[in-house]
């Protein structure tokens, strides 16, 4: 640790939209320091994701979080062995001597999030992970929250806070700032600047459009929309997904993968399906901001669903009928792909400080919350910690 509280952590993000691991370096105190280094992605080949995609179904049987049915506890080491890797090559790849990092963040892989029942599973051998790079590895940080009484989701948004403070003046709107997560789920922060943030999953992002041109068409995705932009809005489709009940439940709130259902077949041609979804992505985080306290002046759009052209089209349109903009964060001085990886090692960093990961307004928890569950290689287990050195 620095002498002004600054620790060097490493985090490590595998989404629900299954593409690969995404690296990034942050030196931080877990509050308003935040200095952002480099960040990778390196993605999971086809035959891989194909397996995940598999235990997400077996994950559906899961009632004991330790449960580890069918391929899963493979799985379990496997994800822990493959971020190792991919933190080694983002380590050669950008030049950083691994002796300098403190600390490391780990997300580990979602196979189900089942709020209702007050159960999350995320698979990544924490321990696994630490014995193999050699440094204490923050893990498992949604449970807490759900023991508190949360949605265990999402937990950028403490994150997303502290960018926000950091905005240049240029881009300081004259009102509150959302930040917007397009993964497999969609996920909005709202912050005014004068409260804890509000948070919660906005609904589809990325997943439905994957799940409908992998099963029509073959294709893992829709590469810059191109399948989208031949096709037109089917509006009764649409309709069926922005009338669901979930739109209507209070914040905060949170989805598993699954919640919204592929469309059915014959809904529509593939073009004209993959448009609606978009439509609908975009329609959905416009929609959250009837749960916000006020209408956000400025969305700040992040994640892999940014780069479809036609849902920031709609974003972008949505947000100026409504007084406000939607910006890509690159525009914003951000890294939309990093972000997330970035938060992971926020929050460890917040997490072995003791601070609150999560809020009675992102997650719903009854008091503010920390979290994680530290894991230390068997060389560090006697004597100063990393983060004492």
């Amino acid at each position: 640790m620095s002498d002004n509280g600054t620790l060097r952590a490493i985090g490590l993000m595998s989404g629900t939209s299954l593409d690969g691991i995404d690296v990034a370096l942050l030196d931080t105190d877990g509050a308003g320091l935040v200095r952002r280094g480099p960040s990778r992605g390196y993605p999971y080949e086809a035959a891989f994701r194909e397996r995940l995609a598999a235990a997400l179904q077996a994950a559906k049987s899961i009632e004991d979080r330790d449960a580890r049915p069918g391929d899963l506890a493979a799985l379990d080491r496997e994800i822990a062995e493959r971020h190792a890797e991919a933190v080694r090559r983002f380590a050669a790849d950008c030049g950083i001597d691994l002796a300098s990092v403190d600390l490391v963040g780990f997300h580990g892989q979602t196979v189900l999030h089942r709020p209702e029942w007050g159960l999350t599973v995320q698979i990544g051998d924490g321990q696994r992970l630490a014995e193999a790079l050699g440094l204490p590895v923050i893990h498992d940080m949604r449970a807490a929250d759900m023991a508190a009484g949360g949605q265990g989701a999402p937990l950028v948004p403490a994150y997303h806070a502290a960018l926000a403070a950091g905005l240049p003046d240029a881009l300081q709107p004259e009102g509150p700032v959302a930040f917007v997560n397009i993964g497999g789920i969609s996920n909005v922060t709202f912050i005014d600047g004068e409260a804890e943030p509000v948070a919660f999953d906005s609904g589809p992002g990325m997943a439905l459009i994957d799940q409908w041109v992998q099963r029509e068409a073959g294709i893992p995705f829709d590469q810059n929309g191109t399948i989208a932009s031949e096709g037109g809005i089917v509006a009764t489709l649409a309709a069926s997904y922005l009338d669901a009940p979930f739109f209507e439940r209070p914040a905060p709130k949170s989805l598993d993968r699954f919640d919204f259902a592929v469309p059915e077949k014959g809904a529509g041609a593939l073009e004209d399906v993959a448009r609606t979804l978009a439509f609908v992505t975009a329609e959905a985080i416009l929609k959250a901001a009837e749960q916000m306290p006020r209408q956000p002046r400025l969305w700040i759009i992040c994640g892999g669903g940014r780069r479809h052209p036609l849902i920031m089209q709609d974003l972008r349109e949505g947000a100026a009928r409504r007084g406000a903009r939607a910006i890509l964060a690159e525009e914003a001085g951000l890294d939309g792909d990093a972000m997330e990886a970035e938060a992971w090692a926020y929050l460890a960093v917040r997490s072995v400080k003791g601070l609150p990961l999560t809020f009675p307004g992102t997650t719903g928890c009854r008091a503010p919350t920390t979290g994680g569950v530290s894991a230390r290689p068997a060389a560090l287990t006697s004597g100063a910690s990393a983060w004492d050195r």
